[in-house]
Parts: C-alpha cells; sequence; structure tokens
C-alpha cells in the first residue's frame, strides 16, 4: 500500500479527476494482492478451512483434519471423483475380492458352481427350485462304466452335480448312457483325481456345494443312499466323513473303515496287541480322526482347508490322510467320523496304471471299449504304488519343514 501511495503523490496528473481515479483504482489492487498473499499463507497453516467437498472427500477431510497434511493433486483429483459414494464404503472396499476395485460393487459376483444352463430359453422352473445338495466327483475309466453308472444314478436321484474325471481320456463311449448330457466330463489321461480336484475344485468355484464327495470309481453302492447319508453326517456333526465298507464283500487296507453292526457312527478305532496300539486314550490317526482317501467326504468349510493342503506336483496324496484332521474346523475326534448306516463295497481294482481286460466290468464291450482295453493291457501298477510311496515321504517332509519354520502357527492337537 506504501508503494502505492507514493505512486499516486510522484506522479501528478493535470486532470485532478484523473488523478483520483488512478490513485483509487491502486489502492484497491494492493489491498486484493495483500489479501491473496496473507490468505495463501493462512491456507497453508490450515488446509481444512477449506469448505467440504473442495478437493477433498468426506472422509479424506476427517482424516486429514487429525494429520494435517496437503493431498497431493492426483489425490485430491480421484477423491474428488469418488466423493458421491465414499463415505458409504469404508468397509465394503476392505472386504472386496482382489482385482475387483475398479468395478462397482453391485456388479460383482463372487462365486461360481458347474451347473450347466441351456443355450437359448427361460431357465427350467424345476432347476431353479431344486438347489444341490452336494457335488460327487468321481474318477472314471471306462472300464469301470457299470459300476460308475449305478454310482451316478444313484447321485443324480438325490439331486447332486456330477463330475467324471476321465483319467483314461475316453469321453464318447459314455454318452450313451441316459445321464450323461447331465453330468460335467473332465478328460486327462493318466491323472489321479487329486490331480483334477487341485485344478477344477477350487473352493470358491464350488462354494455352493455343502458337500463334496470326492470318490474312487470301484465302489458298491447298493446299501447307500446319498440324502439320508448326508443327514446322519449333518446330525452328527462330521465335518470329514466316509461310508463304512461291508467287511465281507470289500477289500479293506484299514481296519477303521469296517462297518460295525448296530452303529450309526463311530470315530476311533481300537488295537490292544502288535504295533501301533489304540485304545480309548489315543487322540491321533490313524487311531481317530481319519478317513481313507478312497471314498472321503467332506463340507464345504472342511474342503476349503484341504484344497489348500494338496499339492499341486503330488499327484497320489498319500500322506494327506494323516493330517486331514486338522481341517475338520475343530476337535477331530469329535468331528471325523465313518458312518456305518449307510455303507459301501470297496472292490479294490488296480486301475490307475494299467488293467487286464479280464477285470473290466462290462458285460458288453463296445469296439472301442476293447481297443481301451488293450492299450492297458501293460500293468505299471508296481510302478504306479512306488510313486506313490516317494510322493508320502515327500510329503511328510513339506509337513515337517512348515511346521518348523511358521514360528506364528501352533497345533491344536498337541
Amino acid at each position: 500500500m506504501t508503494t502505492a501511495l507514493s505512486h499516486c503523490q510522484v506522479n501528478f496528473s493535470p486532470d485532478p479527476k484523473s488523478k483520483s481515479f488512478v490513485c483509487s483504482l491502486l489502492i484497491v489492487l494492493s489491498v486484493v494482492c495483500s489479501v491473496y498473499f496473507l490468505g495463501t499463507e493462512w491456507l497453508k497453516r490450515d488446509p481444512m478451512r477449506l469448505s467440504r467437498g473442495f478437493g477433498l472427500s468426506t472422509r479424506q477431510q476427517h482424516v486429514k483434519s487429525e494429520k494435517y497434511e496437503v493431498l497431493p493433486v492426483e489425490s485430491q483429483l480421484n477423491a474428488t471423483r469418488g466423493s458421491n459414494h465414499t463415505r458409504h464404503q469404508k468397509c465394503n472396499d476392505e472386504c472386496r475380492p482382489i482385482g475387483t476395485e475398479a468395478l462397482p460393487e453391485g456388479i460383482i459376483s463372487e462365486i461360481s458352481n458347474l451347473e450347466m444352463h441351456p443355450l437359448w430359453g427361460p431357465l427350467s422352473e424345476d432347476k431353479k427350485s431344486k438347489p444341490t445338495l452336494g457335488l460327487l466327483a468321481i474318477a472314471a475309466g471306462i472300464g469301470q462304466k457299470g459300476l460308475v453308472s449305478e454310482i451316478v444314478k444313484k447321485f443324480l436321484q438325490s439331486n447332486f452335480t456330477v463330475m467324471l474325471f476321465h483319467y483314461d481320456n475316453v469321453v464318447d463311449s459314455w454318452h450313451d448312457l441316459e445321464w450323461s448330457d447331465q453330468v460335467i466330463h473332465v478328460a486327462a489321461r493318466n491323472q489321479t483325481k487329486w490331480w483334477f480336484a487341485k485344478r477344477f475344485l477350487h473352493p470358491d468355484i464350488i462354494a455352493n456345494y455343502d458337500y463334496i464327495f470326492l470318490w474312487d470309481e470301484d465302489l458298491g453302492v447298493e446299501n447307500f443312499h446319498p440324502q439320508r447319508y448326508l443327514s446322519i453326517v449333518k446330525e452328527e456333526g462330521l465335518e470329514i466323513s466316509q461310508p463304512a465298507l461291508n467287511p465281507s464283500k470289500s477289500a479293506v487296507y484299514h481296519p477303521i473303515t469296517v462297518r460295525r453292526e448296530h452303529s450309526r457312527v463311530h470315530r476311533r478305532y481300537y488295537k490292544f496287541k502288535g504295533s501301533g496300539k489304540c485304545d480309548g486314550k489315543s487322540m491321533s490317526p490313524p487311531c481317530v480322526g481319519w478317513v481313507e482317501l478312497m471314498a472321503p467326504v467332506f463340507s464345504k468349510m472342511a474342503w476349503r482347508c484341504a484344497w489348500y493342503m494338496i499339492q499341486n506336483d503330488l499327484i497320489h496324496a498319500w500322506g494327506l490322510d494323516l493330517q486331514l484332521g486338522y481341517c475338520a474346523q475343530g476337535d477331530r475326534t469329535a468331528k471325523v467320523g465313518v458312518v456305518d448306516e449307510e455303507y459301501i463295497v470297496h472292490l479294490g481294482l488296480p486301475t490307475l496304471g494299467g488293467f487286464s481286460s479280464k477285470s473290466l466290468h462290462s458285460n458288453n464291450l463296445s469296439e472301442l471299449q476293447s481297443r481301451t482295453a488293450d492299450m492297458y493291457e501293460v500293468d505299471n501298477r508296481s510302478a504306479v504304488r512306488r510313486r506313490s510311496h516317494e510322493e508320502m515321504l515327500v510329503f511328510e517332509r513339506r509337513w515337517k519343514k512348515a511346521r518348523e519354520e511358521d514360528r506364528c502357527w501352533s497345533d491344536p492337537f498337541n
């Protein structure tokens, strides 16, 4: 202001009116400039004096009022763009699936299933009104077509979704069965059901199914009913289970799987002689908290845990059975069990690695089936079992190493 006034004093104009106008104009400009520079310094000291919505969203204004920091220009622009909904997103942003940050929340579909839909026309009312009870995923070779067909029909009648894992890569020969178009067919030569499960049964894909049956193909189901089985499992609170084996007709490898007459469910096995003693004080597998990998049944949450324990490169999964109890969602002595009322027959057929055509359980072999059987005349079972045992040792080493290295993990059963 001093500069402006002195300027008026030294620059006389012959016209008094002109002189008065110029001095007034300079005085006004000086006042405006002073207010601008003083205001800028004041705002730097307290940016929250800005009015709401001026470059900062409501949530950001609250945060910045505590930290007294100036947002970068890019952050201010981003905040302004989201100012209409940011105040409602604080919790939801943290819960969003990774990768969906660029999407509006309402369009996000987090789960899937294996249901098939028609290429045209509306979805049938029958499909809409009947949610599936669970998922049956079963290893299936063409040699066991008859056995697999009986299993699948029982599960489809109980409103299950069914997926077949064709480890011999033969799919077309199944299409003559009346139910073939109702199931999912996945084919890959010489792979195990655990290889298929790791790749096609991710927990997020099958999150709609409350129970997952991951079965071998060589099972007789004459005395098995899926709906009754699940009702028992739910009432007994079993998260991991299997149907008991008929001892007179089955190949039994583990005594705990044998059916007990006049029993509904059993959870432990007793052995008082020889090595591997099992009594009422035993708290670990295979005495208690254990099922065989031949016909396991998982709850949705138990499968979510078990899937992560399946090693991507160990396709036989030997050794996994001893650790499944960690996925029982609690006490494995209570939540893992064998169901006696609904039992099956385990034929114990040596299918993986080759088999003789004499072992095929289909009376009317087609020409393609016969050629397929001939392909497997060379028996590689010894090599398969050797690989299985090697994988078990690898899994045991990995489990031990993981236990030792994870400082944050504590064993709930020790």
